[in-house]
């Protein structure tokens, strides 16, 4: 009797099965794409020289020169002169996009869209899948399956691309970073904390430009350094614990098309200000899905201000339309961290900013001048609805944020 082989032994469960898969110069390389006398030259994707406006995307040949995304082009064009000034096409990239998401399909079961050039894939489950008799382990396996995946990208749509590999969503990101360009990076379970260590404060994601202000003010410049501040009192003790977790929590439910890093918010901190944004795929004409985006980033914000334990009393809107003519409006508010305030003063700035027909590329929204709640004075009256903030918050801590929407915004991100 003939014996069939069976299938290769399971390998042990994969350390490091998320991977966070980023596009080189995404911008940029679909533009040399579709124009090939682009290739080696420095590219800067955005506004022309002599407008305002800010750098989209370059590539590597500027950035060496110091160029980067987000910088005004007055300052890319005096430390780059010589470079190709091309105007950002919105229309084009996103098919680009969705032909990269269908090669990352074909290799995973769980993929998630974290921005136009970014996205997260869990493999939990693939080893013995893909495993091949000589592969040691799990973490080899989906490595290889990693490094053809993005050899198909390459292939099949013609864009470079990095990739990192790591426990965390946390782990995975910096990986990517670190395999810059066109690489493979994995971080193996038990390794982050030497991973990191060395890394600047900024590269965890969810540390934004002010964190890293005030965290080099109280003399911390790396992760290492942070990490050692665990168990500190205070803020600094618990961004410390923030990052410990993100490098050795458990592995993640990946979650909805969007990245679901923690900011860096400490209970108790009055100081600074709380911001979120949001930069669309396309820019947005249509008032009602302006509308939708600022209510999910009012909530956002209200949210955070809760778990800060403050309350805002000037709120602020930002708008950057697709020709990158930025407005920012702010209005002064009673001291609150409630939904309904914060989008009642949103939805008034905005009707005083919405300029039509200029279609809109970024929205942010802004809480400044923080209080931390001193005793209640007085009692609310007997006919004012109580606020939904503590029963939101109690849901979300136990089940997650997205656990729980304001019914306007959870109908809207249906449609």
């Amino acid at each position: 009797m003939q014996t069939v082989p069976g299938p290769p032994p399971l390998p042990s469960r994969a350390s490091a099965p998320i991977c966070c898969l980023d596009l080189d110069t995404f911008f940029v390389s679909v533009e040399r794409i579709l124009d090939p006398s682009l290739v080696g030259k420095p590219v800067v994707v955005g506004a022309a020289p002599g407008q305002r406006g800010v750098v989209t995307a370059c590539s590597y040949e500027v950035r060496a020169l110091g160029v980067r995304s987000g910088m005004a082009i007055r300052d890319a064009v005096k430390l780059a002169p010589d470079a190709v000034y091309l105007p950002t096409r919105h229309g084009i990239y996103g098919p680009w996009a969705r032909r990269v998401r269908a090669v990352l399909e074909r290799h995973c079961p769980v993929v998630r869209t974290a921005s136009i050039d970014e996205f997260f894939l869990d493999f939990r489950g693939c080893e013995r899948l893909y495993a091949r008799p000589e592969e040691q382990d799990g973490d080899a396996v989906i490595v290889r399956v990693v490094r053809e995946m993005r050899e198909a990208i390459q292939a099949d749509v013609g864009l470079p691309a990095s990739a990192g590999l790591g426990a965390t969503r946390a782990v995975a990101k910096m990986a990517s970073g670190r395999a810059k360009p066109a690489g493979v990076v994995q971080v193996r379970r038990g390794e982050e904390r030497a991973f990191a260590a060395a890394l600047p404060v900024r590269k965890y994601p969810g540390i934004g430009p002010k964190a890293e202000e005030r965290l080099t003010r109280a003399g911390v410049a790396t992760l290492g350094e942070l990490l050692a501040r665990r168990g500190s009192p205070g803020w600094l003790g618990e961004a410390a614990a923030m990052v410990a977790h993100g490098l050795d929590g458990p592995v993640p439910d990946l979650g909805d098309d969007r990245t679901a890093f923690h900011e860096l918010d400490t209970a108790g901190d009055a100081e600074g200000s709380l911001s979120n944004e949001r930069t669309f795929f396309a820019d947005v004409a249509r008032r009602d899905q302006v509308e939708a985006a600022l209510l999910a980033l009012v909530e956002r914000v209200a949210w955070r201000a809760r778990s800060r334990g403050v309350r805002a009393r000037t709120v602020a809107l930002k708008l950057r339309y697709a020709d990158f003519d930025t407005l920012t409006r702010q209005h002064a508010v009673p001291a609150t961290h409630d939904e309904r305030t914060l989008w009642a003063a949103v939805r008034e700035l905005l009707d005083k900013a919405w300029r039509r027909p200029k279609a809109v590329r970024l929205l942010g929204v802004q809480l400044s001048r923080l209080v931390a709640p001193g005793p209640q004075l007085s009692l609310p009256l007997p006919e004012a609805r109580p606020a939904p903030g503590a029963a939101l918050d109690a849901v979300r801590a136990r089940f997650g944020y997205d656990a729980v929407r304001l019914g306007t915004v959870a109908r809207r991100r249906e449609a």
